[in-house]
Order: C-alpha cells, then structure tokens, then sequence
C-alpha cells in the first residue's frame, strides 16, 4: 500500500556517458543534469514500484530540480528520495542528490499511476493518425 513516507535511493558513477559533453547540456566532463534528473527520477518509481497493483506503474510528469554542484568523472553520486504526498493517483516526492563532499542538487517530483497496458495503447494509437 502506497502511503507518505517510502524511502528510495539510487546511485551511479560519473562516467563519459552520464557527462554533461555526452549529454549535449555543456562542454564539461561533469555529471550532467539531465542525468541527475533521470536518477532522481529513478529513485522515486523504484521506491513506489513494489507497493503498485498488478499492471499499475507510474510516469513522471512534473520535476522542478537544481544542480548546485559539479561532480567528476569517476565518483559516485546518489540520490535519496522521499515520498511526500499521496493525491488518488497523484504521487509527489522530495529528492535530493549527493556526492561525497555533500549535496549536488534537490528537486521536487510528481508522478501519476497508470494503468501500463492502457498507457502504451493510447501512445501506440498516435502511429494511426495521420500528419
């Protein structure tokens, strides 16, 4: 059962893939924000993803995030999430991202339950309409 409190957390090392070059957002060898972003986003579905019903999962729809500081190649970063609110099928997190020297970035997130089956026909049917 979903309810305000589940904790979530999830880590990655700062390579040339995760960098903010590779991800076209800068010209550094820096972790990027966008992936800062998918991390965070990350560790909130996982943190929901075993308390869903059977065919439900969830899709983040708003993310409101700062990078505060940059990480290198080669250290590990990590995000901890917080789920704040339970609104129907409204979900919205507290996350905040870290190396070891402290905090890189903060963000608030909302993600909605789905109905996965249902979610990927209506995405599918956009194939049949035509331009």
């Amino acid at each position: 059962m979903l309810k305000k409190g589940i904790l979530g957390k999830e880590q990655a090392i700062v390579s040339h893939s995760n960098s903010a070059v590779s991800m076209g957002s800068g010209s550094l060898e820096v972790f990027s924000t966008p992936s800062m972003i998918a991390l965070m986003e990350c560790a909130a579905a996982n943190s929901v993803k075993a308390h869903l019903e059977p065919g439900k999962t969830t899709v983040g729809v708003s993310i409101e995030a700062k990078h505060v500081s940059a990480t290198p190649l080669g250290m590990t970063v990590y995000c901890e999430s917080e789920l704040l609110e339970v609104d129907g099928k409204r979900l919205a997190f507290k996350i905040t991202a870290f190396d070891k020297c402290g905090i890189i970035g903060t963000a608030t997130h909302e993600r909605m339950i789905i109905d996965a089956k249902r979610f990927m026909e209506k995405a599918a049917s956009k194939k049949e309409i035509k331009a």
